[in-house]
């Protein structure tokens, strides 16, 4: 046989139905005498490799999958359409020009003998657009299809395997012809029954499959509201069927087919959205469903089955568009949809309240501001026990689900109902501060209750996996609240005290509970909200996480580094009254931890914040230097500059600076007494800071350490280095300190500075 050596890429499909590139070489057949056959051969153009050596089958075609530049193929043995007896050549601009310019596509008769060559031609059609056009005109116009479906009866009749599998590859590639209107007739009445028994027949498998009999005799219609409109009942029966052709029927596409199904996926689409405006508009029938879901003389069985239906139904709405999708909805609502389901979740079959849980997700992922209406309306009516919202949130705590994936679902709706974020405002009311007031009066107490109910000692009462996983999830929902709540949920954790309550859970034995609890607690702290820095400081609510901490030992894992942030906020942020109270409490317990320098230095702000107490004359010095430094009018400002630039150097002592007039004003002694006595109490503490301040802070920054030594004059030194050395954080003056800002004027003060940087 002739070596065309045509340059083409090969591919493989791997286990992932993925395309792996093998490389770029040049395709030939010749014989091989290993494989006892005629052969394809691709060796690589960059160094002659063998790329691919598949021996040809008489009875497989094969077929170009895309054509490029430079006459590069890509090569497919995977799925065939070409007779193997070609040669693999390109598609000239004649051939395609031909291909335009020429009639319709002719059909050979439809035979049992011609069988296999119309196979032929719908496979070789379908790689190009411009014939798989004129096929699927030539198989319209032709009224093919119901030819064919009378030849597979007879094929069936006579048990004519041969072709059956001839019709099966024929009827296949006319569903990948992607046309509507082959579409229309295929699934017909009359003809989806045949079309799908020809589906039946793939040659790949041993046996054929039993489709028709799924469908006749397992496959059971239910009418659990009687349809009086028999197109409606069709359209329902055709949709089902098309869907499973769709799913179970037809062999799952090739890369190079997905697409070649879009119109099929239409079809059912468009289906789908009939069916749901069909039975919108028939009011009698939705009128009777609600009505029997809501009879408590309906028996069991035929609620489930309504239940169902009206999942189903909600499912199929998901297909609508927005404006058809909000009528929809709307329609639900006033037939009270939502009455109902509050019937339903009260019921004791877990099938039946799952399928209802199901509706209510579609409900709330729609419209949450409808449920909220609802729920506040029916307050005013009924008790707090039968509240659909506090029905979803005992279906929550009673979940009995061992993973909780029940619970979980349903900790996601209500988390989308108390989300301010989509709670709507208007003039006259406004919806976040109505809702988050019912909520809190009525329903935080059913969330809450398994919180509560099981810390009361010490320790967690009930600590198996899945009580842990319930209270988990609980303290997931409150510390959403705490983030997004402000002060409603302050005051329910301040008048009740959960904070406390929930820090027992740190002695859990599951360490996922352990953090969830010290989360809520950092969320807390985040707020940096002095009434709730006063509740912990007056309940000393550090308590059990020092205790966990300790208890936790040397280990390095999350519950320590958890910890550690904890009291690194709180030294970074300065928070000043739970620093106070962490060292006045703890620092015995925590002065021992070296590893990090977190606890050491909330000592120093410690410290720092007592001298500043003890020595109010310093802060007064302080903000008189920043007054004279940084406020004066900028046109003192030039005259100073000016009056600087016109002294003699020559005429300065070394060190000394020209003070401007009303610095001078202020005595010597008023403004170095107290820096004097600071200076004193400091040295006392060198040693002890230098340590501390030597060591990298938790973040891995060095802190510079600087000595500050003031004399009686009141000049100030000109050799000193810049004003923007940093000093150290949390002392006098520097930009850790409070009332400190970015100083960027040239020093003026009447003090002597010396800055020693060891």
């Amino acid at each position: 046989m002739t070596d065309t050596r045509r340059r083409v890429k090969v591919y493989t499909l791997n286990e992932d139905r993925q395309w792996d590139d093998r490389g770029t070489g040049h395709v030939s057949s010749s014989y091989v005498e290993r494989l006892k056959g005629t052969s394809l051969l691709v060796r690589a153009e960059s160094d002659g490799s063998l790329l691919l050596e598949s021996k040809i089958n008489p009875n497989t075609a094969y077929q170009k999958q895309q054509v490029s530049s430079c006459n590069q193929l890509h090569l497919d043995i995977t799925y065939p359409s070409v007779d193997i007896t070609q040669d693999v050549v390109d598609e000239s601009e004649e051939e395609r020009f031909d291909d335009m310019s020429s009639p319709g596509l002719e059909l050979p008769p439809c035979e049992l003998s011609r069988l296999e060559d119309l196979a032929e031609l719908v496979a070789s059609s379908l790689p190009s657009p411009l014939r798989r056009e004129k096929l699927a005109l030539a198989v319209e116009n032709e009224g093919y299809i119901r030819k064919l479906l009378e030849l597979f009866r007879v094929c069936e009749d006579l048990e004519n395997r041969e072709g059956l599998h001839h019709l099966y590859e024929i009827i296949k590639g006319i569903f990948l012809l992607n046309r509507t209107a082959l579409f229309e007739v295929m699934f017909s009445e009359e003809c989806i029954m045949d079309v799908i028994g020809c589906l039946e027949f793939d040659p790949a498998l041993p046996q054929p499959r039993r489709h028709r009999e799924f469908l006749t005799k397992t496959a059971r219609f239910k009418e659990v509201i009687p349809i009086s409109d028999p197109e409606l009942r069709q359209k329902i029966h055709q949709t089902y069927r098309v869907q499973y052709i769709q799913d179970m029927v037809l062999p799952t596409p090739s890369v190079f087919e997905e697409n070649m199904l879009s119109t099929l996926h239409s079809f059912i689409f468009f289906n789908k959205v009939e069916i749901v405006g069909m039975l919108q508009d028939d009011e009698r029938f939705l009128t009777d469903l609600f009505a029997q879901l809501t009879d408590e003389a309906t028996d069991d069985d035929k609620r489930h089955e309504l239940v169902n239906f009206l999942k189903e139904f909600c499912a199929f709405s998901q297909t609508l568009q927005p404006q058809n999708r909000d009528a929809f909805f709307k329609t639900l609502s006033n037939m009270g949809i939502l009455p109902a389901l509050e019937v339903i979740l009260g019921m004791d079959d877990v099938q039946v309240r799952g399928a209802a849980t199901d509706i209510f997700s579609y409900l709330v992922e729609y419209n949450p501001s409808m449920v909220r209406e609802f729920v506040m309306q029916e307050s005013q009516q009924n008790d707090d026990d039968i509240l659909l919202i506090n029905l979803i949130i005992e279906h929550m705590i009673c979940d009995t689900d061992p993973e909780l994936g029940g619970a979980v679902q349903l900790m996601g709706l209500l988390r989308t109902l108390v989300d301010p974020e989509n709670m709507l405002a208007t003039a006259n009311k406004t919806e976040k501060t109505e809702f988050l007031s019912f909520f809190y009066k009525h329903c935080m107490h059913v969330l809450s209750a398994p919180l509560l109910a099981n810390t009361t000692e010490e320790k967690p009462s009930k600590d198996d996996f899945q009580t842990s996983q319930l209270l988990a999830l609980i303290l997931e929902l409150l510390t959403f609240c705490v983030e997004h709540h402000t002060y409603h949920i302050k005051n329910y954790i301040i008048n009740k005290d959960i904070l406390r309550r929930v820090l027992v859970l740190t002695a859990s034995q599951h360490a996922f509970l352990a953090l969830c609890a010290l989360r809520f607690m950092r969320r807390i702290i985040g707020l940096k909200d002095e009434f709730y820095n006063r509740y912990i400081m007056r309940n000393f609510l550090f308590e059990p996480v020092v205790k966990a901490f300790l208890n936790n030992g040397s280990r390095y894992n999350l519950m320590n580094s958890a910890i550690i942030e904890m009291f690194e906020y709180v030294r970074v942020e300065d928070v000043k009254s739970l620093t106070a109270h962490i060292v006045e409490n703890y620092w015995k317990a925590l002065e021992d931890v070296d590893y990090v320098q977190t606890f050491k230095g909330l000592k120093l702000r410690y410290e720092q914040q007592r001298e500043r107490q003890d020595n109010p004359k310093l802060d007064s010095m302080r903000s008189i230097l920043r007054n004279h430094r940084f406020r004066r009018d900028a046109r003192t400002l030039e005259d100073e500059e000016e009056m600087w630039f016109n002294t003699d150097e020559d005429d300065l002592e070394d060190g000394e600076a020209v003070v401007p007039p009303s610095d001078k004003m202020k005595t010597e002694e008023d403004l170095m007494e107290p820096i004097s006595k600071f200076m004193e109490r400091k040295k006392l503490k060198d040693t002890e800071d230098k340590e501390v301040l030597g060591k990298s802070s938790l973040s891995g920054r060095q802190n510079p350490s600087f000595k500050l030594s003031f004399s009686g004059s009141t000049k100030t030194s000109l050799s000193s280095p810049p004003s923007s050395a940093s000093l150290n954080p949390g002392s006098p003056g520097s930009p850790g300190s409070p009332g400190s800002g970015a100083r960027s004027s040239p020093p003026t003060a009447a003090v002597t500075t010396k800055v020693l940087v060891p």
